[in-house]
């Protein structure tokens, strides 16, 4: 598997993970329209999921990831 794709699947994955818990945490706590819980979990997902990224550096690719909790990326 390509870098590039495996970059679009882990970017994929951390989005819907945490849209989905998202989506049911504020589903249980406020009584939101499904448009309105939909709009605020794509928000909070799109906002703390984790980026992925290929860097070609040197002649090499390398797959590496920035989070709002990491001061710098990191390779993954």
């Amino acid at each position: 598997m390509k870098l590039q794709h495996k970059a679009l699947l882990f970017n994929f994955l951390g989005f819907a993970v945490l849209f989905l818990i998202a989506r049911y945490v504020i589903g249980e706590l406020v009584d939101w329209s499904r448009l309105y819980l939909a709009i605020g979990a794509a928000i909070f997902a799109t906002l703390l999921a984790p980026k992925f990224a290929v860097v070609r550096e040197g002649g090499t690719e390398k797959l590496m990831v920035k989070w709002i909790f990491m001061k710098s990326p990191k390779e993954v």
